[in-house]
């Protein structure tokens, strides 16, 4: 019997397994770095434990100063939830030699899954389909188009396609040191790459009696970057056959390596309704939820239980109804998924039924997220927010609900890809079911993000009236005077604002005796306005504007049914330090320098990688912008920059007169 759990991970996934040890009256320890001092999942916990450091490397990939901190905090088991050292065999031996339980399945199996090479050779043993591994130094044009992946990896590290064979020396080379840089192996090998496949998995359970639960199947297709996105269960679209084949196979995995406990055998299905084994991930899955609200299972409960000798059933319950997860995610999708960090000042979802908890088994949203109001997103760890996750009796009303829960969410103080999400699940293609891999690239032009229209058009206007009344409320002059208010005509009240993509913003308006009189807007009247809300009829038909200001950020943000807008309010005597020198690059994001291509003093041309920003488990090339000189870097290996910090000055080119003249 477990009396104490440390869970060796940080954020949403450490609250969830807090809230099933609650539930089953277990003790609880967290451990964390410096960067999580203040994280909600270190408050939950009963005991916590720190980590000395950052860097994932000093804390949450220390195994030794893990085990430690479960050994002087009195706990007797630990869970290692997902990514971090949850996969890596010498830890969970490291935690059996201390005397722990080890929650999740041998460190002999984790090790033989390990590696994709060999996880695809003990499959195939056990006829499971698999996809013929390609030597790359023997491919050829008729192998097209490949991809390279790095054979202890996971989560889209050191995966590149290839479509040119030209470019395969390049995409050897940068997957294998983004291989040995997050998974201590530069191994990769390569793999024909299936268009427009699906990638569809099986959740398993299996205990040691032998006993092993498929519990139906996940699409995980719509992905970024190779990083699941969206997920769902069951899987649009399958035929019967299909599911009860992937099923068997599943199975077959799960018994040919004698697996216990929960994990994830991946599959990739092919248009022509073929699949081939993937991976398989000894471990919780991130999308774990969704199997959880169809089937009514609490898996982390079934960990512990199997973890402590405990038979499963001879069978699994039915699964029922429709799931859907989406992934809110610190990014922005508009700038190349750029991660992006800052204050999070608010995260809230009025329509979440249920907080980590597997819920009822009919309609209803759940919210797993590790931060609250006020969490500070660094750019240490993973850009992941939350997980929204709806279900219901249709897919139709799953997606639905999920898109409508998350356009009402309120989210200030970091750009998100929640428009991008909402689109996603509004769109005919995912409404009908029509889910790939390559579905992002596809529809690209229908999920870009819109420019403001209709009710955000109206955001400026009301964010200036906000702010009169906020003046009104502070202000000398009577209550009952709004500010802006003239005896005779005068000249209108001007405003100015600027989003977050640059564009501009003039508001300019008059309160008179005979109300509002906003410029460009004919047909609009003020209802009421306090400094946080603003009411305004538009043609007979009224719209709330909540209006949102924090302590030292200049950003406002309002929230309307349908629209979410942040503006920064323009100062009528712009700061001239803000200038940079021409030629300056800049940081698009905060993260750390990890790799530099060129030097000063080099000549460059456009387009050339200059140097690498690496935040939260994401990579991002800085590249020259003109041919031209590189008379300056600001950067070297390790470092930490800003968002907006210079990084190089590359002087353009200039003509030569006499290449002008031939």
């Amino acid at each position: 019997m477990i009396s104490t759990l440390l869970v060796a991970n940080r954020g949403e996934i450490a609250r969830r397994i807090f809230r099933t040890c609650r539930d089953l009256g277990i003790s609880t320890v967290a451990c964390y770095s410096d960067a999580d001092s203040n994280a909600p999942h270190v408050h939950e916990a009963d005991l916590a434990v720190r980590l000395p450091g950052t860097a994932a490397a000093d804390t949450y990939l220390r195994g030794d100063l893990i085990i430690r901190a479960a050994i002087d905090a009195g706990a007797d088991a630990i869970h290692p939830g997902y990514g971090f050292l949850s996969e890596n065999a010498d830890f969970a031996r490291a935690v059996l030699d201390a005397g722990l339980l080890w929650i999740g399945p041998s460190p002999e199996v984790i090790a033989d899954m390990g590696s994709k090479t060999q996880a695809k050779e003990l499959m195939s043993a056990a006829a499971v389909p698999v996809l013929g591994a390609i030597d790359p130094a023997h491919a050829t044009a008729a192998d097209l188009p490949l991809l390279v992946k790095a054979a202890m990896g996971g989560g889209g590290r050191g995966m590149r396609i290839v479509r040119d064979l030209g470019d395969l020396p390049e995409a050897l080379a940068a997957a294998r040191a983004e291989s040995a840089s997050y998974f201590g192996s530069d191994e990769v090998f390569c793999e024909p790459y299936v268009e427009r496949g699906r990638h569809v998995e099986v959740q398993i359970l299996a205990d040691e009696a032998g006993t092993v639960w498929t519990l139906g199947e996940r699409d995980c297709s719509i992905q970024r970057r190779h990083q699941k996105v969206i997920e769902e269960s069951p899987a649009p679209g399958l035929t019967e056959d299909t599911r009860r084949a992937l099923s068997q196979a599943a199975a077959a995995a799960a018994k040919a390596i004698g697996y216990t406990s929960a994990g994830t055998v991946e599959f990739l299905l092919a248009p022509d309704g073929r699949f081939f084994f993937l991976e398989t991930n000894t471990r919780l899955q991130v999308e774990h939820p969704v199997t959880e609200c169809v089937t009514g299972l609490d898996l982390v409960a079934w960990q512990l239980r199997i973890a402590e000798g405990r038979p499963l059933p001879l069978d699994p319950p039915a699964p029922s109804g429709h799931a859907i997860e989406a992934r809110l995610y610190a990014e922005d999708p508009a700038h190349d998924w750029q991660p992006r960090s800052g204050a999070l000042h608010k995260i809230e979802f009025p329509d979440v039924g249920t907080r980590f908890e597997v819920g009822q088994r009919d309609t209803g949203i759940r919210l797993d997220s590790g931060v609250e109001d006020g969490s500070v997103i660094g750019v240490e760890y993973d850009a992941m927010l939350a997980k929204v996750i709806a279900w219901a009796p249709t897919r139709d009303a799953a997606a639905r609900l999920l898109a409508a829960g998350l356009d009402r969410a309120r989210i200030h103080g970091v750009t998100t890809n929640r428009e991008l999400l909402v689109k996603v699940l509004r769109q005919p293609g995912f409404l009908d079911g029509d889910v790939h891999t390559g579905f992002l690239a596809d529809h690209a032009t229908d999920l870009e993000l819109s420019p403001p229209s209709g009710r955000a058009l109206l955001a400026p206007l009301a964010i200036a009236l906000a702010d009169a009344a906020a003046r009104r409320a502070t202000g000398p002059q009577p209550a009952a005077i709004p500010s802006g208010w003239r005896n005779l005509p005068s000249q209108p009240q001007v405003k100015r604002y600027r989003d977050q993509g640059g564009d501009e913003y003039e508001v300019r308006y008059r309160l008179t005796r005979a109300g509002l009189s906003a410029e460009g807007h004919p047909g609009v009247r003020l209802v009421s306005s306090v400094p946080d809300l603003v009411v305004l009829d538009v043609d007979g038909i009224c719209h709330s504007f909540t209006v949102s200001a924090y302590e030292h950020e200049s950003v406002v943000y309002i929230d309307t049914a349908g629209a979410h807008v942040a503006l920064t309010p323009i100062d009528r005597f712009p700061d001239p330090a803000a200038h940079v020198e021409l030629g300056s690059l800049l940081a698009p994001m905060p993260g750390v320098v990890s790799r530099i291509a060129a030097a000063e003093g080099e000549l460059v041309t456009a387009g050339q990688p200059l140097l690498w920003l690496e935040a939260m488990k994401m990579e991002h090339v800085v590249t020259a912008p003109a041919d031209g000189v590189l008379t300056r870097l600001h950067a070297e290996p390790g470092r930490q920059v800003t968002v907006g910090a210079v990084l190089a000055i590359v002087e353009p080119r200039r003509p030569d007169p006499k290449e002008q003249n031939t």
